[in-house]
């Protein structure tokens, strides 16, 4: 049992620190292609309502990862709770942008952004922004279908990244049903013939029923 369960643990963090390897690929990417100055990708965490600095690339990386703000705050919350996409040239005269004090803790306040929702299934599952790209630099809509091409890639990895996030939450509680399969599985090696047969198809019920 110990050495199943280290093997899956390793397994689902393997997989949480790739799609996060993604996720920071992606906004880097971003600001390279639009030669932006910074871009962010967040996650919504549902169970909290809120919204996390899960990838960030140029100014401000090292201070924003991890930060946590409510859903509805600012842009990004706009863009979230909408699920619309925005382009705005001088964020300080939107009334949405609520990011004042979070810039001038990184010592970073942008100036234009495009921001866009993360949709996985309808279902919103983050934000990705490009913040202060070239001034000189008219906005186009190739620009916009560009950076949806870099959201859809985002959503992906998002989704993916929750799945493991809790795939990793119900190994940690050793209390859980989770356990039990394991159990199961495990034992379900030593068994033969008939009685093998039945416990298979019995885990194939159980992965039916959870995909349902």
């Amino acid at each position: 049992m110990p050495e199943l369960r280290a093997a899956v643990a390793a397994g689902v963090l393997a997989n949480e620190e790739a799609h996060r390897a993604l996720l920071q690929a992606t906004v880097e990417v971003a600001r390279g292609i639009f030669a932006a100055k910074a871009s962010t990708i967040f996650l919504y965490d549902d169970t909290t309502d809120e919204l996390v600095f899960e990838a960030v690339s140029g100014e401000g990386s090292q201070e924003l990862l991890g930060h946590r703000i409510p859903s509805s705050t600012g842009i990004a919350g706009w863009t979230l709770v909408t699920r619309q996409p925005l382009v705005l040239e001088d964020v300080t005269k939107d009334p949405r942008w609520g990011g004042q004090a979070i810039a001038e803790q990184t010592g970073y306040v942008p100036k234009g952004l495009m921001s866009v929702p993360l949709l996985h299934e309808e279902e919103p599952v983050g934000v990705l922004q490009v913040l202060d790209r070239p001034t000189d630099a008219r906005f186009s809509l190739h620009e916009m279908d560009l950076l949806g091409l870099f959201g859809n890639q985002a959503a992906i990895a998002l989704d993916l990244l929750r799945r493991a996030r809790s795939a990793r939450a119900v190994l940690d509680d050793a209390g859980t049903d989770a356990a039990l399969l394991a159990r199961v599985a495990e034992n379900l090696e030593g068994l033969e013939g008939k009685r093998r047969a039945a416990g298979v198809d019995l885990l194939r019920s159980l992965e039916a029923l959870f995909k349902g």
